[in-house]
């Protein structure tokens, strides 16, 4: 992202953001509640238009492109709040997260999703809003997987989730990247967050104020004071 300016009517939320993430990075935005994260990954999914500044994935320009095309392109959010097809079974949901792959890649990809949360494999006849809170984001991240993500976009993963299921989710989180998916990570379980990134920026009022190494933020003086309370 170069230069990104976007607004909601007359009201600008993200003040010329640039970031960057590499492929097999995993990349932490933190930040507090309206800073504008969520935004930032709607914009990168095509949901929010910048009204300057582009977005290049794979050296294209994707900003200004639909958000079906920018799925086709590989890039793959898991929204806060997980947005489920409630009254669809488990494996209905996965297979709405398949359409853009092979059959054979479904499979495959299926029995991936299945071996990482091993419970969804149980449940795959029960409707989503049947699950548990951890199960419904599982079935949430295991959606977005069946689509073989270049960048996945994690938004509030463990928002909500009891202390076992939220160890459980940044365990799958560094499983993920260490097999290789590139992953942009929203999350405000900022000590967990930033153990595991690479790379870090730190968002407020729509403007990156700090960036560096996911050691370098967690130990800058202002990111322990303001958001540790160290």
């Amino acid at each position: 992202m170069k230069n990104i300016n976007v607004f909601y009517d007359e009201i600008q939320v993200l003040w010329s953001l640039s970031l960057k993430v590499s492929k097999g990075e995993l990349v932490t935005v933190i930040g507090p509640n309206g800073a504008g994260k969520t935004t930032l990954l709607k914009t990168i999914s095509g949901l929010l238009i910048p009204k300057n500044g582009e977005i290049l994935f794979l050296n294209e320009k994707i900003n200004g492109l639909s958000p079906y095309k920018i799925v086709r392109k590989g890039i793959i959010q898991v929204p806060e709040g997980r947005r489920l097809f409630p009254y669809m079974s488990v494996i209905e949901n996965l297979e709405m997260g398949a359409y853009t792959i092979s059959e054979s890649k479904k499979k495959e990809n299926l029995e991936f999703v299945f071996n990482l949360f091993p419970i969804l494999k149980e449940r795959k006849n029960q409707l989503a809003v049947t699950l548990s809170g951890g199960e419904q984001q599982m079935l949430a991240i295991a959606r977005a997987l069946m689509s073989s993500p270049k960048l996945l976009m994690l938004d509030e993963p463990s928002l909500g989730l009891a202390p076992k299921l939220v160890i459980k989710i940044f365990e799958t989180i560094n499983f993920l990247k260490e097999n290789g998916i590139t992953i942009l990570l929203i999350e405000q379980n900022i000590r967990n967050a930033l153990s595991l990134a690479d790379k870090a920026y730190v968002l407020e009022n729509g403007k990156i104020v700090l960036q560096g190494t996911g050691k370098e933020i967690l130990e800058n003086n202002y990111v322990k004071t303001a958001y540790l309370g160290i």
